[in-house]
């Protein structure tokens, strides 16, 4: 099996719900389901293709939410092992971002569908460039990425015994994280931490 890491990072620049059936009350939109279960608008909008016109849901319309349940929890471990050497230097803990959590999560999906491994993305373009894509709002910014480890536990290993992944994990510069799981069709799992400072 192979193990892969890397790091990037930069200097200042520019409670999750259940998955599972929805219903649709008074105020709702799209939007604002999303936000509730933590996903985003385009995922809610691809797990219902009967909505023709996803501005126009009605109250007690039935929708689908796509469950990645047990990829969050793998996400919310590797951020509880962060946070946990952090607390155990005597750093502030990082605050959980789901935002960036989704926009980790795609990057390491992008990262399979198109069979590289690096912090350019042929899709996106850098770590930076596609947190701005997907409107998130950062003063400084870190990503690491890995794949081939089995587990949070064994991917934060891998991390803390590198000095630039390290580093990202323990700056004091970020406040906030989001973490990204994908796994490919062989079985092999993608990893991404994406820091932040709001």
């Amino acid at each position: 099996m192979l193990l892969a890491l890397a790091a990037v990072f930069a200097s200042p620049a520019r409670a999750s719900a259940q998955s599972g059936t929805y219903t649709v009350v008074s105020g709702d939109s799209m939007w604002k389901i999303a936000v509730r279960y933590q996903i985003g608008v385009s995922e809610l909008i691809a797990a219902n293709p009967s909505v023709k016109n996803p501005a126009l849901i009605k109250v007690g319309q039935k929708l689908n939410i796509p469950s990645i349940d047990d990829v969050k929890t793998f996400e919310r471990q590797v951020a509880e092992l962060v946070n946990k050497q952090r607390v155990s230097a005597g750093l502030a803990p990082l605050k959980e971002n789901w935002e960036v959590a989704r926009v980790a999560r795609y990057k390491s999906q992008d990262m399979i569908n198109k069979k590289y491994f690096a912090h350019e993305s042929p899709t996106y373009g850098s770590a930076f460039r596609m947190m701005e894509t997907f409107g998130i709002k950062f003063t400084a910014g870190g990503e690491n990425i890995a794949y081939g480890q089995k587990s949070p536990a064994e991917v934060m290993k891998a991390w803390m015994n590198s000095p630039g992944h390290r580093a990202n994990i323990m700056s004091r510069t970020y406040n906030q994280l989001g973490v990204g799981v994908a796994k490919a069709a062989n079985g092999t799992f993608y990893w991404t931490q994406m820091f932040i400072k709001g």
